[in-house]
């Protein structure tokens, strides 16, 4: 609330997508992920946290989870890089919040980029 300007339920839906994205991770070290600038803002908050970022850590993944800034060249592959993130999040049984990961359909699984910036929806 205070690093981003967000009013508590924003600021609670956040966080609760950083959970969500960074335990699925932490599961999933072999498929590509990247949160959306939204939940992005999150990660950034809870990694500057760094007592309670590093606990998390060694509960949910046992070891430190880097967070590595997208590079301009990366950013060609988002789209696919967003929609194996989402696709990763459901099927870990966390609850999507569409508005946070810019997908319009909560049950969108065959579509190119699984989100509103698609170019083929």
């Amino acid at each position: 609330m205070r690093d981003h300007a967000m009013d508590r339920d924003l600021a609670e839906r956040t966080f609760a997508q950083t959970v969500a994205y960074l335990v699925t991770s932490a599961e999933n070290p072999d498929t590509p992920m990247g949160p959306t600038p939204a939940v992005d803002k999150g990660v950034h908050t809870f990694v500057l946290d760094t007592p309670r970022y590093w606990n998390f850590c060694l509960e949910h993944a046992g070891i430190y989870l880097h967070h590595v800034p997208h590079l301009p060249e990366e950013r060609a592959a988002q789209p696919k890089v967003l929609s194996s993130t989402i696709q990763a999040i459901r099927e870990a049984g966390f609850r999507l919040d569409n508005e946070l990961w810019d997908a319009r359909d909560v049950n969108c699984h065959q579509c190119y980029a699984c989100c509103s910036g698609s170019p083929k929806k």
